[in-house]
């Protein structure tokens, strides 16, 4: 029975640890970390278990042909039926095949968890088969040195580093299979590799090249796409995914923030800062498919014949209650502003900008934040406004080389303490819609210039700020939404001030900006907030949207570029917008000033520094893993000096009898003697290795065991001073052997 038990631990210890098997799965975490990074862990204990089942079937394979001919074919059909079953499943609803799905790079699509998962089943029972017959039924190494080349090809499929800790894995796992099946060398005298010196070689192999890694890091290259984009036609795909960043989209999931999609250029620019461009505007957020979609609100548009004309008012608000406030006495009473009577707001400056379409086959100009008009636009149509503050072609798609021209303001009204007070006074004002109307009544009579704007800039909010109040006040309903805006927001009264407290909060808060985070189905804004802490964009401007709503301020998504990229050419651009500066964020409206765009997404800018500066990345990665491996290596080798110490301070506080006992084992072990030999046969194996005499262990093992003497603690002493010169004798005959080994070879040379 103690035989079995043996016989089966020695079987477990033997095909959980096998090389191969182990190769299998660091092949499968190599090409899953590229589909699903954040299940990369799961796939790999499936491929580890399901792996070692199917290892077993293919031994019984290997030993019944013909069954197991059949069992191997069933088994492989199994597999098919599988992926073709998942395959039918992800297609539901999904407009890409697999196969396009397969070719096209990663992040240009959709997360598809069926295709995924298809992916792996065809790999996983490919990778088994493939390596299980060219390892156990007819070793090639040549064809095992291939099987490396399969996550690379993946990897190589678009501009992106495969990750250096699965390049130095993938090598030294097929070292170790190398190495475990003794092709180091063709001669007769070829030994088995012991284990343990196996793995402290491969230690070694790992920390040179993770070396090599850190202080040879690959280049920035820009991927060659045009083979691939041929062989899938990807034009019509190309095309949806840009027109995703047009005006009329019927709804958003941000999935296009997290696709590369490269640098091509949609716009250039002039302009003396890099603002936000905002290209869409969305109102509703549907918490179960995770979308905003646009209402009428975002669409219902006016034809603009004529240029300059405005778009916004933004912070000239204020400017207008205060004519009125000092134009007629019994208002500023009315709504207890008299105080400010004397006050001096200073007008907005503002910059003039020029935006030129580089792409063609959109409807939408970019208009920028703060924009108060567009002064004049080469598109030959008619120009649209939407409510939104949305520019577009109303008859005809703005074309390559269309160049808009803008004035905008800058977000810095509330750093001046007189109109910030002001502001935030009339953000008191609890019918702040009739407060408008009311101070429009106010104005002098007059047809001074900046009165008639005046009077446009009342009119133009009261309605702003009704339709705000009726359609950006929506958060869902979310009682925990709506709990953690005022827990939050509870001690502000200021719409700007609990604005900028929500804009602050992610980054105060551990929210980590991740392109490689895909979001699982089902998940929304609510898992952001309370649990993954983790996305892009899309993520943090609808989440301050919905807080911004549930604090009582109307927000709403938008969607448009980051103008972030320097680019000085011979036509006075000094911006370069490209696909890949593809942005959301939340817009919300300030009582006393207007809309207000906002930037919770902190990590941004770092993101994008971090991506041009690909080499210092890689040497960081490489110095981590580099010292990494130093320290497993280091406890590979300290490892003896460790285990050896612990054992005698473990030992020292037992019983003599089981201290006796524990010793004979120990040296059993450290000499790599079986644990089925008799006590005089690990005495004679000892001393055949390394001359130490245990004699006297041997003779107290006996008598505890089978002798029925109680031992005493000068027994235990005995027994671990023996233990002690035993171990130090089994390093000198190592050390020995190795220098034995060194000199036949040097004379053999």
């Amino acid at each position: 029975m103690t035989e079995r038990k043996e016989d089966l631990k020695a079987f477990l210890i033997r095909t959980l640890a096998d090389p191969v098997l182990l190769y299998v799965v660091i092949a499968m975490m190599s090409i899953m970390n590229h589909y699903r990074s954040i299940d990369m862990w799961k796939y790999a204990i499936v491929s580890y278990v399901a792996g070692w089942f199917i290892f077993r079937l293919f031994d019984f394979i290997n030993k019944h042909h013909i069954i197991g001919a059949v069992a191997y074919i069933l088994l492989f059909s199994g597999f098919i039926a599988g992926s073709s079953a998942v395959i039918e499943r992800g297609s539901e609803k999904y407009p890409v095949s697999w196969g396009l799905w397969f070719l096209t790079p990663v992040n240009a699509m959709q997360y598809n968890k069926w295709y995924t998962i298809a992916i792996f089943m065809l790999f996983l029972i490919f990778m088994l088969s493939v390596i299980y017959y060219f390892t156990r039924v007819r070793y090639r190494l040549f064809m095992n040195f291939l099987i490396l080349i399969i996550p690379f090809s993946i990897y190589g499929k678009e501009n992106e580093e495969m990750a250096i800790g699965f390049i130095i894995a993938l090598c030294v796992g097929f070292f170790v299979v190398l190495a475990n099946f003794r092709q180091m060398s063709d001669t007769k005298d070829a030994k088995a590799v012991d284990r343990p010196e196996m793995f402290r070689s491969a230690a070694v192999f790992t920390v040179l090249f993770a070396l090599l890694a850190a202080f040879f890091p690959k280049p920035p290259i820009e991927a060659d796409r045009t083979m691939i984009d041929t062989l899938i036609n990807a034009e019509a795909l190309t095309d949806r995914f840009l027109n995703m960043l047009g005006i009329f989209q019927d709804e958003s999931d941000g999935e296009q923030f997290r696709r590369n999609m490269g640098n091509t250029p949609f716009y250039y620019a002039s302009s003396p800062q890099a603002v936000q461009l905002k290209t869409s505007t969305f109102t509703s957020y549907n918490f179960q498919n995770d979308k905003w979609s646009y209402s009428e609100i975002d669409s219902r548009y006016w034809y603009q014949e004529e240029l300059p004309f405005s778009i916004y008012y933004d912070g000239e608000v204020a400017q207008a209650v205060l004519c009125a406030v000092k134009n007629d006495s019994d208002f500023a009473e009315k709504y207890d502003l008299t105080e400010f009577a004397d006050i001096t707001i200073s007008p907005n400056r503002k910059f003039d900008m020029r935006i030129t379409a580089v792409t063609n086959r959109t409807n939408s100009a970019p208009v920028p934040a703060g924009a108060v008009s567009m002064n004049s636009s080469t598109f030959k149509g008619t120009h649209g406004l939407t409510k939104s503050g949305i520019v577009f072609s109303h008859d005809d798609e703005f074309a390559s080389g269309d160049t808009f021209r803008y004035s905008y303001v800058l977000p810095v009204f509330f750093n001046q303490e007189k109109s910030k007070a002001f502001a935030e006074a009339l953000a008191e004002i609890e019918d702040y819609e009739q407060l408008l109307n009311d101070a429009h009544d106010a104005l002098p009579v007059s047809e001074d210039e900046e009165v008639q704007k005046y009077n446009q800039v009342l009119l133009k909010n009261a309605e702003a700020y009704e339709h705000a109040v009726e359609n950006y006040l929506d958060y869902g309903g979310s009682k925990k939404i709506y709990e953690l805006a005022q827990e939050l927001t509870d001690d502000v009264d200021a719409p700007y001030e609990k604005a900028k407290i929500l804009e602050m909060y992610f980054i105060e808060n551990d929210y980590t900006y991740d392109l490689s985070y895909r979001k699982e189905m089902g998940e929304n804004v609510e898992d952001f907030l309370f649990d993954t802490k983790r996305g892009v964009c899309y993520e943090y401007a609808t989440a301050m949207t919905l807080l911004a709503r549930a604090a009582g301020i109307p927000a709403r998504y938008c969607e448009g570029f980051n103008m972030q990229t320097q680019y000085l050419d011979d036509k006075g651009n000094n911006f370069i917008v490209t696909a890949n500066d593809a942005h959301g964020f939340p817009e919300l409206y300030i009582k006393g000033y207007g809309w207000m765009c906002f930037e919770p997404t902190r990590t941004w800018g770092e993101i994008e520094k971090e991506k041009e500066d690909v080499s210092s990345l890689l040497m960081k990665s490489g110095l981590i893993i580099l010292g990494c491996s130093a320290v497993v290596l280091l406890f590979i080798f300290l490892t003896p000096v460790l285990t050896h110490g612990i054992f005698l301070m473990i030992v020292r506080r037992k019983t003599p009898d089981k201290a006796t006992a524990a010793v004979m084992r120990r040296l059993c072990k450290v000499y790599g003697i079986p644990r089925t030999s008799t006590a005089h046969e690990a005495e004679n194996a000892i001393y055949k290795k390394s001359s130490a005499d245990i004699s006297a262990v041997t003779l107290l093992f006996e008598k505890s065991q089978y002798g029925g003497c109680e031992l005493t603690e000068e027994d235990k002493t005995k027994a671990i001073t023996t233990y002690i010169d035993a171990y130090k004798a089994y390093g000198e005959a190592v050390k020995a052997e190795r220098k034995a080994k060194r000199n036949k070879r040097k004379r053999t040379t």
